[in-house]
């Protein structure tokens, strides 16, 4: 499992959320209606401090990570996080690892 985010997707989350440097932002599983990786569920965010991350990354200074309580979800998989210009928007995009 790992988790990588372009510089730009990064901007956009500063922009978006009104975040700033030294901040982080949370992946997590959260009940849905649609389906992301897995029916039934789709990727959610936070913003707020890892406490038991099992994976992080820094990018522009926002740090993006997963607690591990919420591993299942992308257990296998890379998830890509990049803005799509043209929507102004995040596209999430899971590969098998």
């Amino acid at each position: 499992m790992s988790i990588h985010v372009t510089e730009a997707a990064a901007e956009w989350y500063k922009k978006e959320l009104g975040i700033t440097d030294g901040e982080a932002i949370r992946f997590f599983a959260r009940y849905s209606s649609g389906g992301g990786l897995h029916p039934g569920f789709s990727l959610g965010i936070a913003v707020e401090q890892p406490e038991e991350p099992i994976d992080r990354t820094e990018v522009s200074g926002i740090t993006f990570f997963m607690e591990e309580q919420d591993y299942w979800y992308l257990k296998g998989h890379r998830l890509d996080v990049t803005y799509v210009e043209a929507e102004d928007d995040i596209l999430y995009r899971y590969e098998t690892e």
